[in-house]
């Protein structure tokens, strides 16, 4: 199975993707805070991402910015979890992001997203 990484700083949500994940055999790391996404993802090499936007440290959208330009992270689907539906359009011009899913969310459309982002992922 994959490797996903969740990067939310609210534990009730992280907790919920981690163990929806790891119950399709998914392997989980999660990252409470934008500051240490950057050497967390090249310690774990996921997959996948799911992104959080709002986010102590560095917001998601930042994240998001710097991870799609940095060669190694080229090919990693990223998934934004918002409780602020309007950021969605802010992530429209980022082709890695596969799915925008809104607080509180369904985990049926989280586990679709997840597999339409693997499958999808250029290997």
């Amino acid at each position: 199975m994959a490797k996903i990484m969740v990067v939310d700083d609210d534990p009730e949500i992280s907790s919920l993707v981690e163990y929806t994940l790891e119950s399709l055999g998914h392997k989980m790391k999660v990252c409470d805070n934008g500051r240490d996404v950057i050497d967390a993802l090249r310690e774990f090499k996921p997959d996948l991402l799911v992104l959080d936007v709002m986010l102590p440290g560095v917001d998601g959208y930042s994240l998001a910015t710097k991870i799609t330009e940095e060669a190694e992270f080229a090919n990693m689907p990223i998934i934004v979890l918002s409780a602020l539906e309007p950021s969605r359009t802010m992530f429209t011009k980022f082709t890695q992001v596969s799915a925008f899913l809104t607080k509180p969310f369904n985990t049926d459309d989280l586990v679709e997203s997840v597999k339409n982002a693997l499958a999808a992922k250029p290997q």
